[in-house]
Parts: structure tokens; sequence; C-alpha cells
């Protein structure tokens, strides 16, 4: 059976929500899924899988923490970037969206996090689209 192809600009306007993954495609043991982001994310860590996003629209920051300090990486629409597994990260963004590859099953808000979860951030592993 052929699934059929996913517009991604179709997907990201079906839904409102931000940092409330949709999942659009499913490969091997992996979710592939678009977000929208505005605001600021929470202090979460995945302890055992890699993070990586890639930028559709907008900006988006990632703040990291690791044993060399803080820092922060800003992307742009086509760029992309893979938090490592252990990593402390804090996503956010003026507004934009994002594309994400996780083992299925993965937390949005990581195996710990730091502080209260905003509201408007979803602590899923990923909605059907």
């Amino acid at each position: 059976m052929t699934e059929p192809a996913v517009n991604l600009a179709a997907a990201l306007a079906s839904f409102d929500d931000i940092y409330s993954p949709r999942i659009v495609a499913r490969m091997n043991d992996y979710d592939v899924r678009v977000a929208h982001a505005k605001g600021e994310h929470v202090w979460h860590v995945h302890e055992q899988t890699d993070e990586f996003f890639l930028v559709l629209d907008g900006r988006f920051d990632i703040a990291l923490r690791d044993a060399g300090g803080e820092r922060t990486v800003s992307l742009g629409p086509g760029e992309i970037f893979v938090v490592p597994r252990g990593t402390e990260h804090k996503p956010s963004s003026p507004g934009g969206a994002i594309l994400m590859f996780e083992p299925s099953g993965t937390s949005t808000t990581g195996d710990r996090h730091q502080g209260e979860i905003p509201a408007y951030v979803d602590s899923t592993t990923g909605r059907d689209l």
C-alpha cells in the first residue's frame, strides 16, 4: 500500500497550536513531526536520543547547556541543527515552523525538564495530523 504525499504547508495550515507537534509521517521507528513555534519552550533533556530540527519558516533558537557552558544556536528557514542526546536545551522562537525527526514515543518535554511547563507547551509524544 502506498501512502499519499504530505504537503507540509497544508499540514501546518491545518492547526494553530504552538509547540504541539503533529506527526506527518512515520519511518522505521521514527516520527516526522511538524510544529508551530512561538515563545519559549521549557529546559529539557532527551537522555537516549538526539533531536533533529529543520526550520521551515521564521526563526528558531535553541539554547543549550553542556559541559562547555550555555550557548544559543539561531536558525532560519532551511537550516538544521541536531541537539545531541543528553544535552539540556530550551527552544524559543519569535514565530516560525519546524520539522523534527524523533524516535516514536519521544516526549516533547524530554525525559526530564526544569520548571513548570507553560500552558501553551503540549507535553506529548506527538499527535496524528
